[in-house]
């Protein structure tokens, strides 16, 4: 991927702005609308314009500049962000489809349309924007967009008591981008992306750029939801389904997208990339861990966003950036599917439980398993190197595939290694995913910054911690009431309470609001809760991250 932009015409900057600009019209027509049927049709005529406005950009930059990239001051065009723009207009047009049934009788509804579509103009200019200072503002503005969404139901206490901590989380982040924001102008008098980076090179990625790409980096691990800053983002499953569902799949990913931006700053920053390989190891082994927990259905999907996001940040402190864009897409149609069709999940489950019970792997098999895996995964790289288009696996790609391997093993598990018959298909797994992997990384690989060598240690540390996530896993699962099983099991149910430890503190400094009251569309005989103190702490915010009683659980 080049790394000198070629000027952006103005008919193709109109285009790129498109997507942006009729969100915002969309929202003055709702604000025009006499019925709520027609601020429906405007917020859906909005989406569709958007989506049509995107396939309209990505086909303009394919056939202009291909796996190159175009800019101005304001506006860039490169396959990273055009990829971006495209899948934030498709979600966003499914979840107001979604919407309008989901919350159909629900007040506020307007005030509802008028959130989300602000919301999806602010991420369209985080996706396509060149400058550090409208990158920032559009980012502040996407969280001040989506905080009303995930109040939308104000008199519940656990959505009350996680707005204050992920506004204060955002607004530090929003702290750390203004600081980046002075320094690129005190160290490279610019504020145009694409310079910075070219003269940070010039200048021989001086302390400056280092300081400028940590602050950032900083902002992204709060925004992210990485530990211990997470607990947000497990108890705002108290918002309805459709805002789950835009949050987890096209905002909060959108630190990744931020790191991709300023990717050769990030290469050439080895504080930095310790600080993301470091994290983003933890928060995804942690976060796995936690999930298996997990009965409620949205909060495991929680709980797995948090730790897809760590395994995204560290891919990039690694410097696999083709990864990075891959998992971005992947991740965010993935969770899409999965929160909308989240009522559909129970129904599956209660199949599940009527059908008979699997019978548990024994250790034999999981050994057999994972020697499988990997050595399909060797396999895969050695039929791979051998194609003409493909290269050796680089250290990086043997580790992050190993990884792969090892994340095969439950699919191999499940009837492979019982017969004779089924141990073919189970070998084929083993080695179509690795390969797959590999080609998948080969195939975006020309459409991001090629990222630099990390340091061995970093890699180390990698292996070792996803090594000590399989162990644990399959320990867990091969003997749930074993010592271990049962002194890890309080700790993890609880997110090894490091939310509990940080919400405490915050709410003696800040104490979140009162939830409101409001009205009941429909009479009911049930008694009602009495409402607490100004200022008082609900009871159940301290409970274990996510977890509420069982009669409180929704699954959709």
């Amino acid at each position: 991927m080049t790394n000198d932009p070629a000027a952006l015409p103005l008919w193709h900057a109109i285009v790129l702005a498109a997507p942006t600009l009729a969100a915002l019209v969309a929202v003055a027509c709702i604000a025009r609308a006499r019925t709520l049927r027609q601020a429906w049709r405007m917020a859906g005529g909005g989406a569709a314009v958007m989506v049509a406005a995107a396939i309209a950009a990505l086909a303009l930059h394919a056939g202009r500049y291909g796996a190159g990239q175009a800019a101005s001051t304001l506006l860039r065009s490169d396959p990273a962000g055009v990829a971006m723009l495209l899948l934030v207009g498709v979600v966003g047009w499914v979840v107001i489809r979604y919407s309008r049934a989901y919350l159909a009788g629900e007040a506020h509804l307007r005030s509802y349309l008028t959130r989300l579509l602000l919301t999806l103009a602010a991420v369209t200019m985080v996706t396509t924007t060149n400058h550090l200072v409208v990158l920032a503002v559009a980012w502040t503005a996407t969280s001040l967009a989506l905080h009303g969404l995930l109040t939308f139901y104000a008199e519940r206490p656990e959505a009350i008591a996680a707005a204050p901590k992920k506004f204060l989380f955002a607004r530090g982040a929003d702290l750390c981008m203004a600081g980046a924001v002075l320094a690129s102008i005190v160290t490279f008098d610019t504020l145009r992306i694409d310079e910075l980076m070219g003269r940070a090179a010039e200048a021989g990625w001086p302390v400056g750029g280092r300081v400028i790409v940590a602050l950032v980096a900083v902002a992204v691990l709060l925004k992210c939801a990485q530990l211990p800053f997470h607990g947000w983002l497990i108890q705002v499953m108290e918002a309805p389904t459709p805002v789950s569902a835009l949050l987890h799949a096209g905002v909060v990913n959108l630190g990744g997208f931020v790191l991709l931006r300023f990717a050769p700053l990030v290469d050439h920053a080895p504080e930095t990339r310790t600080l993301l390989v470091g994290v983003g190891a933890a928060t995804a082994t942690i976060a796995a861990l936690v999930m298996s927990t997990r009965i409620s259905v949205k909060v495991a999907l929680a709980w797995s966003t948090t730790a897809q996001l760590g395994f995204m940040i560290m891919q990039a402190g690694l410097g696999l950036w083709a990864m990075v864009l891959l998992h971005l897409l992947g991740h965010s149609l993935y969770k899409a599917h999965a929160f909308l069709s989240a009522a559909g999940v129970v129904e599956q489950i209660g199949h599940k439980q009527l059908a008979p019970a699997a019978p548990r792997p024994t250790a034999a098999a999981v050994l057999t398993g994972t020697a499988l895996c990997l050595a399909g995964t060797v396999a895969a790289a050695a039929v791979w190197s051998r194609l003409p288009f493909a290269g050796d696996p680089s250290p990086e790609r043997w580790v992050l595939s190993g990884i792969v391997a090892l994340a095969v093993v439950p699919l191999v598990l499940p009837g492979g290694l019982r017969s004779v018959a089924a141990a073919p298909a189970a070998a084929a797994a083993a080695v179509a995913v690795p390969l797959a992997y590999l080609g998948l990384h080969d195939l975006f690989d020309p459409l991001v910054p090629h990222g630099t060598a990390p340091a061995a240690a970093h890699l180390l540390a990698v292996a070792i911690a996803f090594g000590l996530l399989h162990i644990v896993h399959w320990q867990r699962v091969l003997a749930p009431n074993g010592r271990l099983a049962t002194r890890l099991y309080p700790w993890l149910y609880g997110g090894l309470f490091l939310d509990e430890a940080l919400t405490r503190r915050l709410f003696a400094w800040w104490p979140p609001a009162a939830p409101a009251v409001r009205p009941a569309l429909l009479p009911s005989a049930r008694p009602t809760a009495q409402r607490p103190a100004s200022g008082a702490v609900p009871a159940r915010t301290l409970e274990p991250s996510g977890v509420v009683p069982i009669a409180d659980r929704s699954f959709a």
